[in-house]
């Protein structure tokens, strides 16, 4: 199955529940993308004592899910792109929900 999951949210314990249920996808054989969108750009510094986010992330991605990022939303937060949050568009995020078979959102 083909998932997308779009990721607007700051909140910790949301983000590592997403990209642990992202991995557990990819381990049943789906292909799964994240789109980070508004607040959920921030998710490279969300790591807590308790949810480790960007642990979570790296599992993701060596699992081969693959995440993209809004630029405008890191733009807005004067952040940069990097190996986790690649600068995409409006146009991928619309590739991501035509393409997706189920769409998620958090």
């Amino acid at each position: 199955m083909k998932l997308g999951m779009i990721i607007s949210n700051n909140d910790p314990e949301t983000v590592w529940n997403v990209f642990r249920l992202g991995v557990f996808a990819l381990q049943q054989g789906d292909e799964v993308k994240i789109f980070l969108l508004g607040k959920g750009v921030e998710c490279e510094q969300l790591d807590t004592a308790q949810f480790k986010v960007r642990e979570q992330i790296n599992g993701f991605l060596e699992h081969g899910g693959e995440v993209l990022a809004c630029g405008t939303c890191l733009k807005l937060r004067q952040r940069e792109a990097s190996d986790i949050c690649p600068i995409s568009t409006m146009k991928e995020l619309h590739e991501l929900v035509r393409d997706s078979e189920r769409v998620l959102t958090f």
